[in-house]
């Protein structure tokens, strides 16, 4: 049995990412698959670093109990799961400010420093999925913007943090797509293999 953690970043409980956060719940109970839900805003995540919050990063410290209570989740899950939506092209500041804040250098947390990088530590997490939604479509995100969220995100700071198996799933032009395409897309990630 995979314990899942879904990290869910979107402070409108009726934007289509909860659909999003509803649809992936539904599956994990249709799988009896146990989960734990991080909802960065609903927590009321301060994002930001502060002068003694930043002192204590290298040492692997906090004193914000809630990156102690992410940390501890993140150490358990065998399975993550990000619901984001991609704003001016990449990740929102809250997401990002969680990693900053959360993926602590350490023996025993999320990576060490070594002479040549970054050496992860989240080898626990053995798969990955990465769902966004965006007002760009896919594919300009792709090849006009950079694509930030497989170049850097993906492709560099979770492989960094040892997270395997990545895969990513965008739902691009959500501005403008109709109903039956939104449902359709909720369909899909029902049926993804999680």
């Amino acid at each position: 049995m995979t314990q899942f953690l879904i990290i869910y970043t979107h402070p409108y409980d009726r934007s289509f990412n909860h659909a999003e956060l509803d649809r992936v719940t539904a599956k994990l109970t249709e799988q009896g698959d146990p989960y734990q839900v991080i909802d960065l805003y609903h927590d009321g995540f301060n994002p930001a670093y502060d002068a003694e919050e930043l002192r204590l990063f290298h040492s692997g410290q906090t004193h914000d109990p809630l990156v102690t209570q992410y940390l501890t989740q993140l150490k358990a899950a065998d399975a993550v799961i990000f619901i984001t939506p991609i704003w001016w092209n990449d990740l929102p500041g809250m997401l990002k400010g969680f990693i900053d804040k959360v993926m602590k250098e350490g023996a025993g947390l999320t990576h060490v420093v070594t002479k040549t990088g970054v050496k992860g530590t989240l080898t626990n997490i053995q798969k990955t999925y990465v769902l966004t939604t965006s007002t760009s479509p896919t594919f300009y995100l792709r090849f006009f913007c950079g694509n930030a969220v497989k170049q850097v995100f993906i492709g560099a700071t979770l492989k960094q943090l040892g997270m395997q198996h990545v895969r990513w799933s965008n739902f691009g032009g959500i501005t403008n797509a109709p109903e039956e395409k939104r449902k359709a897309y909720l369909e899909k990630v029902g049926q993804m293999a999680f």
